[in-house]
Formats: C-alpha cells, structure tokens, sequence
C-alpha cells in the first residue's frame, strides 16, 4: 500500500510517495518532480535507484538452482559434474522446496546434522556445504537475498590423515606382478615422473623426448558420465592440465630409453596414445566361473547377525559375499536355470572408450590382481604412487619447491604434507633432540637407595652438618680443587 502527496513549488509540481507495510516499506519515500506535465525526476541518484522486485524473496531454492545457479557455472566438466549429483542427492531433498529467504543459518544446521545422522563424513560435509554456499553467494549477487547465511555456520573439523605410501622394494615386488609390458611400463611412469592418472593416459609420443628424457605435462583426460557427454565421447581432452601450466618432468636415462624402446616397438606415431586401452584383459564373467564345492569357511555376520557358508548362493545373496567361490556358486545356479530354459544368458558388459584407459577396468583388471599376486599389506592405487614419488623425492634430499613444480602443486602447503610420509622423520627429529639435550642416561637398579639416600635431613643438628658440608664443598670449588663424594664422607 501507498499514499501519494504533492505540493506545488517554483520549478514545477512534486510528488512524493509514501509506501507503508509489506517489503515495500524498507524502500523508504520516493520523490518525483514534474514540470508541464512531464517526469524530469533524475534517475541517476542513489535514493531514487530501481529496487529489486518484492517478490525476489519468493523464488525457492530448486527453480534458482537448476534454472540460474547450475546452467551459468563455469567449472570444469568434471567438476560440473560432481556439482549436479551432490545437487539432486543431498541439497536438493532438504532445501528444494524452500524459499531462498527462508533459508537462515538454523535451518543449514539441521541439514548438517541429518548429514551426520545419515553417516556422511566430516569432509563430504564440509564439501555439500561448500556447494550449498556457492548457490547461495550467487542468489545475494542477484539481489535475491541479502546475505549468505552459510557464512555464520560452521562444520566439523576435518583431521588431515597420514598418507600411506609404498616403499622401493615393496614397489618392485608390486611391478613385478604387473601382468603385461604396457600396464608395467605404464606403472613406472607414474612412479617415476609422479603424474596424475588424467596426465598420464594422455600421454603421447610427441610429448616425449627420448634425447633429453624429458616429458612435456600439456594436456589431462577425464571420463564423464554420459548425461555430461557433449559429442557422446566418454572421454574429454582438455588442453591443459589441473594446474592449467605446462610442466617439463625429466627422467633417468636408463628409464628414457625404456619409454623409447617402447614407442620404437609398437610403431606409435606422434600423435598415438602412449598407453592404450586393451580390452583382451577382462575379468571373466560370474559365469564363466567353475564352481568346485568343498569347505570354504563361513562370510561375516550380516546385518542380522547371521553367517554363512562361502561357496553357496544364500552366502552370495544374504551375507553380501562376493568372493570367488560365491560368485562361482551362482554361476553354476544360472547355468542350471539356463540349461531348463528358466532363464536368458546377459550379454556380456562392454566398455565404451576412444582409445583412452578407463581407471576403474585398470584399477580392476591390473592393479587388484597384481597386489594379489605380490600380497602386499596395503591398498596400491595409482594416485598413491604419485603420493610415493613425492615422498621418495624428499627423503633424498630433493628441494621442497623442485618437488612442488615436479607435481605442478599450486601451494607450497600441499607438497609439505609428504614431508610427514618418510621413514625416517621421526628418527631425524630425535637424532636433532640428542644433539641439544644429549643421551639420557637410564635410570640405574638402585635408584631408590639413591633416592633415600638424597633425602631430606630429619633434625636441625643433621641440617646443620649438611650445610656445613656443602659450604665446605663451594669453597673446594672456588679454590679449584676436588671436593670430597658426599656419599664417601656420609659413610665414613
């Protein structure tokens, strides 16, 4: 509502309104001058500036979302694509329905603690409310709302967890059960130059330089989803890697004329992937698995607290084993439905890829295999072995930022993490100890006779010979020779 006032003056008619209650009462007098007839009011002052429309604080959360938020993200097609999932399964069932404005910073609370409730992590957490916030700075940039309420809550601490690496010989036995010459050759170029899994699948020839042993970093791959596909390709080239530089990584020489053997040995050209998908390692099917009974033990309790024997169908379907003997058991339970007509065999899973190694085949088909074979005691992926590389590199003596341009880290603080990773921090830290406070000694057999022996005097005449003694002793000192052992002369 509004009322309207006017009053004549020297330059022409004026009019002012006034607008009471609702959104439109923080908008304040408005005053228009009019001359002959026509508005001459100038627009240019900050008082008589165009407010946004009552109505801004209405619009709800899911329509700004997919409507003006998601379509103008400018992010990497990765990135776009963790955005809209983390969007549509855990933002979108809360606040969907809500009002922009109505979202204050309680009710972000409450989203977080039906989060945790729900067994979401400190760090998933951390990152749905990064996503969350992201919405709404957009929404206060469009004058949709006044102000971001996410930035008056806070979440869990995430504790920074060790990073577990591989040791040199614990890699070599790990190599050497890499089935095939490309998977090895290709898991020792990531130890030895520290790449990222997008970096190195994009490998080509022409970015090598057999002379020099120089790899030249210029481009990464990543795998999208086929709702993200813009061509329907899997796999998207981007002209530049993470850290958008260009980065030169040499190699030893002995490693160089490997890799160069490699492209002479397989005729690649310039413009070939130097490590290509081959689909010929699959893993074999459930049923191509032959099923041999026998005693395999029992699965963990499940859910009701009920186990089962390995090797058999109720193991597979309710103890949740996938082990290879329940696998081969429901294998041969299809292959007898089949051969009674029951049921139709499935086709054979297929993978779509332009060339480019998809890393959950290789991951499956090589490295678990592998680990297998080498039973190692920890969990290899290929992102360790860039975590490894870093780690040897400083606990040879590597400079910290050599390292950091090396991995094409952009902050000096994220290569310092391996710092922690080496054998012998710990013993650097208490050799550096030794050397100010010196060896301790350990304490002896009898320190509880030297303790009562160093007590406290019982009586002022006891009192008195102490200090008499030890007066005594100051001036020995003082005079530069050797006082008398107290113990000697308390014994004598």
């Amino acid at each position: 509502m509004g009322a309207q006032r006017s009053h004549r003056g020297k330059r022409g008619s004026r009019y002012t309104m006034v607008f009471l209650g609702g959104d439109t009462a923080s908008l304040g007098p408005a005053t228009r001058t009019v001359r002959g007839g026509e508005d001459v009011s100038d627009d240019t002052g900050a008082r008589n500036e165009a407010a946004p429309p009552s109505t801004c604080g209405t619009v709800r959360f899911d329509v700004y979302a997919e409507r003006q938020w998601l379509p103008n993200l400018i992010v990497e097609a990765s990135t776009r694509e963790g955005y809209t999932y983390s969007l549509y399964a855990h933002l979108m069932p809360f606040f969907g329905h809500r009002r922009l404005v109505d979202i204050r910073a309680t009710t972000i609370k409450q989203w977080l603690t039906a989060l945790n409730a729900a067994g979401l992590s400190a760090s998933n957490r951390k990152n749905l409310k990064m996503i969350l916030s992201a919405v709404l700075t957009s929404a206060v940039h469009d004058e949709l709302i006044p102000s971001n309420p996410c930035r008056l809550v806070k979440t869990d601490p995430v504790p920074t967890k060790p990073l577990a690496t591989i040791s040199p010989t614990q890699f070599e036995q790990f190599l050497a059960a890499i089935p095939g010459a490309m998977p090895r050759i290709l898991v020792e170029t990531a130890i030895e130059t520290g790449m990222r899994w997008g970096e190195l699948t994009e490998l080509r020839p022409k970015d090598f330089d057999r002379p020099t042993g120089v790899f030249t970093v210029a481009r990464a791959v990543v795998r999208l989803a086929p709702d993200f596909r813009s061509d329907g390709n899997p796999f998207q080239v981007k002209d530049y890697p993470k850290d958008k530089e260009y980065r030169l990584i040499r190699v030893d020489r002995a490693f160089a004329e490997k890799v160069g053997d490699h492209i002479d040995r397989h005729r690649l050209a310039a413009e070939d992937l130097l490590f290509w998908y081959q689909p010929d390692n699959q893993e074999p099917l459930e049923d191509d698995l032959e099923f041999e009974p026998g005693d395999r033990g029992y699965t963990g309790p499940n859910e009701q607290g009920r186990i089962y024997a390995h090797g058999t169908t109720t193991a597979y379907t309710n103890g949740k084993c996938r082990c290879l003997y329940c696998r081969a058991a429901v294998a041969a339970y299809r292959r007898k439905r089949r051969a009674l007509g029951k049921d139709s065999p499935r086709r054979r899973r297929t993978i779509d890829s332009d060339g480019h190694i998809p890393g959950r085949w290789f991951a499956d088909t090589i490295i678990k295999p592998a680990l297998a074979k080498a039973a190692l005691p920890l969990d290899v992926k290929m992102h360790r072995l860039r975590h490894a590389h870093a780690s040897w590199l400083l606990g040879g003596g590597a400079d910290l930022m050599v390292v950091k341009e090396r991995l094409g880290h952009a902050s000096i603080q994220t290569t310092e993490r391996y710092l922690h990773t080496l054998d012998n921090a710990d013993d650097t830290a208490l050799a550096a100890l030794d050397k100010v406070r010196g060896p301790r000694v350990q304490p002896s057999a009898n320190a509880c006779d030297d303790a009562a022996t160093l007590a406290e005097p019982t009586s002022m005449q006891a009192v008195m010979d102490r200090m008499a003694e030890l007066q005594a002793m100051l001036g020995q000192m003082a005079a530069g020779t050797e006082p008398p052992n107290p113990d000697e002369h308390a014994t004598s």
